[in-house]
């Protein structure tokens, strides 16, 4: 691998995404994409006593589901990778303390599942491992716990809030296979503009995405055009609408091959979600259900995949802190550039 342009690194054997899963809540089996997700499920807790173990629970049997349709021995996989929004990643860590592989704890908020896609690349590139599990959680009620309300004030939602996702997103990244494949990644800065609204990630994570996309244009010297999608994780409404004018600024029109997790996996009008989906598992189901598939399938063949996260928490909101946007990309492609082969 190589490292290009300001903060690119550049895959000669790129890693396989060997195989997907995705488990999702009762208000995302509801919306537009249900039919792509391993698993839906009917209520929240999920039989356990409280959504946090709920959330370590969904994060649990979508591990087990993604190694099992792999068909790789637990034993076979080198590394695991995974996070979610909780404090010290609680749902990770609980939910896969059994799984007796060695663990990577990490944390970038929302773009928490990109980020491990993004190390596990770098073990199997530089030879440190064969094959990697990535996988991440959220929870709309754990998540409106910590972050925001809890659940039983019953505070009213501003029209910029949006709706963390209920699920839990997993990868299996290996040396071997036949693609889709990660080409590239470009790992984000922290930028922050000073938002401080919990309730509008939308726009204080959208800087974010800018740059760390017109990073990877430069660096790589790739146009909009080469992708057949651009995919954010979850700006929502708001967000999308703040990236794809900021973009134009910059000389960089997204508008035919630009759409939003947070826009795509719920139906706005009809489930009251406002500004639409967020949390680390909006990305994680999105791809894992309905773009891996359509990649698999051939009906897509390059995706720019920039996960944004909102690096705050509940202490720095109340101390008035702003709230810093980060955005990790990685480029997969169903056939490796005649460069690289």
């Amino acid at each position: 691998m190589k490292h290009i342009g300001t903060q690119t690194i550049m895959f000669d054997r790129p890693p396989t995404i060997l195989e997907t899963s995705s488990i999702v809540g009762p208000k995302e089996s509801q919306g537009p994409l249900a039919k792509y997700f391993d698993q839906c499920l009917e209520d929240e807790f999920w039989g356990e006593k409280t959504w946090e173990k709920a959330e370590s629970k969904i994060i649990k049997e979508n591990v087990n589901a993604v190694i099992a349709k792999s068909g790789i021995p637990a034993t076979d996989i080198n590394f695991c990778f995974a996070g979610d929004l909780l404090n010290q990643c609680i749902s990770s860590s609980f939910g896969l303390r059994e799984i007796n592989m060695p663990f990577f704890g990490i944390f970038g908020a929302c773009s928490t599942f990109v980020e491990s896609m993004c190390l596990g690349s770098v073990f199997i590139e530089g030879g440190g491992a064969s094959n990697v599990l990535c996988a991440t959680s959220s929870h709309f009620c754990s998540a409106e716990k910590q972050f925001r309300f809890p659940l039983e004030l019953g505070n009213q939602r501003p029209p910029t809030a949006q709706w963390t996702v209920t699920g839990s997103g997993a990868a299996i990244l290996s040396a071997n296979g036949s693609g889709p494949y990660i080409t590239c990644i470009t790992p984000g800065k922290i930028v922050d503009m000073g938002i401080k609204d919990a309730n509008n990630m939308g726009a204080a994570m959208a800087p974010a995405a800018l740059d760390t996309m017109i990073n990877h244009f430069m660096d790589t010297g790739r146009k909009p055009s080469y992708y057949d999608a651009i995919i954010t994780g979850d700006l929502g409404y708001i967000g999308k609408d703040i990236l794809t004018e900021l973009a134009e600024t910059k000389g960089y029109n997204i508008k035919n091959n630009y759409n939003d997790c947070g826009v795509l996996i719920f139906d706005k009008e009809n489930q009251d979600t406002h500004s639409g989906g967020s949390g680390c598992a909006c990305i994680g189901t999105v791809f894992s259900g309905y773009f891996f598939q359509e990649l698999k399938n051939k009906k897509i063949n390059r995706i720019l995949l920039i996960a944004t996260g909102a690096l705050m928490n509940s202490t720095s909101s109340q101390q008035g802190e702003s709230i810093p946007g980060i955005a990790h990309a990685i480029a997969i492609e169903n056939e490796i550039p005649s460069d690289k082969k």
